[in-house]
C-alpha cells in the first residue's frame, strides 16, 4: 500500500507465516502480542473497555508463552498485559496436526491423562486402528513427536470422539460443531470439572469428566445427553473459576472469547451463569471471537503498550 509502518504487529508463534514475514522485513518495529492475549484485547477493545478483567479465552491452538499448546486460558488483566492465572489441565497432543484431524487420537490422549483404561467400548479406542493406537500409546510414553496442549477446543474434539459422534474431520471444528447440535436441552445431570489449585493457577481439570463421560457411554446412554451434560459442565466451570477468581484479584467483569465461544450453547450458559453470580460479562457482537477478531486484539494491546 506504498506506507511505511511504524509498528509491525505479530503472534508469538515462530512458524506463522505472518511472524516470519514481519520478522525478515521489520526487523526493528516488530511487537508480538500472545494469541490468547489477543483474544481477550479484541473482546475488550469492541466493547470500549479498558479497566482488568478475567479473560476467559478458549480455542483450538496458540502458541504459549511457555512454547506449549495453549487454548483453554484464564487471563487477568487488561490492555496493559495480562497474567495466566489458571488453564485447563493439560493433554497431550500426539502427532500434531494428526491429532486435530483425528479427534480418536486426543480422545486417547485424554484417556491416558485421566487414568481411563483404553477399553474397546469406548468407541474412540474401536475407531481407532490397532496398528495406530500402538503409535499413540508410544508416543505418550516417551513424548515423541508430542506436545502438551490446553486447548478447549481438543478436549471438545476428546468428548465428540468418546461419545460416539465425530472420529475424523474434513473442515475445522466440525466435531465440536456436531457435538453441540446433538445436545438434548431437557436432559437432566452435569458432568463436573475439579478445580485445583496448582504451581501455575486455577487448574480445570478434565479427568473427573472424562471418567464419566466414558461411564455413561458404556451404560449405553445417548450422545444427546452426554453433550447436554458435558456444557453444563463446562458452564459451571467457567462461573465457579471466576467467582474463585474474583476473590483473588478483586476483578468483577468477565471477558469471553476465542473460537470455542461460537458455540451459542456454552456462550449463551456462560453469560447468563456469570451475570447470576454478579459479574459484568463482555461478550463479541460485531467482531468474530474466534482468529477473524485477532487483529483487533493485537492492535489494542500493542497499542497500549
Amino acid at each position: 500500500l506504498r506506507s511505511e509502518p511504524e509498528r509491525v504487529i505479530a503472534d508469538l508463534h515462530p512458524r506463522y507465516l505472518s511472524t516470519r514475514w514481519a520478522e525478515e522485513n521489520h526487523p526493528d518495529r516488530v511487537v508480538h502480542v500472545q494469541h490468547h492475549h489477543a483474544h481477550i484485547g479484541s473482546v475488550m477493545a469492541e466493547n470500549r473497555y479498558t479497566d482488568p478483567v478475567i479473560g476467559f479465552s478458549f480455542d483450538g491452538t496458540g502458541y504459549g508463552t511457555d512454547g506449549t499448546i495453549w487454548g483453554g486460558e484464564l487471563l487477568v488483566g487488561d490492555l496493559g498485559g495480562f497474567e495466566r492465572a489458571g488453564h485447563l489441565g493439560a493433554a497431550q497432543l500426539v502427532g500434531g496436526d494428526a491429532a486435530v484431524q483425528r479427534p480418536y487420537r486426543m480422545a486417547l490422549s485424554h484417556l491416558d491423562a485421566a487414568g481411563v483404561k483404553w477399553d474397546e467400548r469406548i468407541p474412540s479406542v474401536s475407531a481407532s486402528p490397532d496398528g495406530e493406537r500402538e503409535v499413540v500409546r508410544h508416543q505418550l510414553e516417551t513424548g515423541l513427536n508430542s506436545v502438551a496442549t490446553t486447548s478447549m477446543g481438543r478436549l471438545f474434539d476428546a468428548v465428540a470422539s468418546i461419545a460416539g459422534v465425530c472420529h475424523q474431520v474434513s473442515y475445522e471444528g466440525q466435531a465440536a460443531i456436531e457435538l453441540e447440535a446433538l445436545g438434548t436441552p431437557d436432559a437432566a445431570g452435569a458432568y463436573h470439572f475439579e478445580l485445583v489449585e496448582g504451581s501455575d493457577g486455577l487448574i480445570l481439570d478434565p479427568g473427573t469428566v472424562i471418567a464419566a463421560v466414558v461411564a455413561d457411554v458404556v451404560a449405553g446412554e445417548r450422545p444427546g445427553v452426554i453433550a447436554a451434560r458435558f456444557h453444563r459442565a463446562l458452564v459451571d466451570a467457567v462461573v465457579a473459576s471466576a467467582q474463585y477468581l474474583r476473590r483473588q484479584y478483586d476483578v468483577g467483569t468477565a471477558a469471553l472469547s476465542g473460537g470455542v465461544f461460537q458455540n451459542v450453547t456454552l456462550l449463551e450458559g456462560a453469560k447468563q451463569g456469570l451475570e447470576g453470580a454478579g459479574f459484568t460479562v463482555l461478550v463479541h457482537r460485531l467482531v468474530p471471537p474466534n482468529d477473524g477478531g485477532l487483529a483487533l486484539g493485537q492492535g489494542a494491546l500493542a497499542g497500549q503498550r
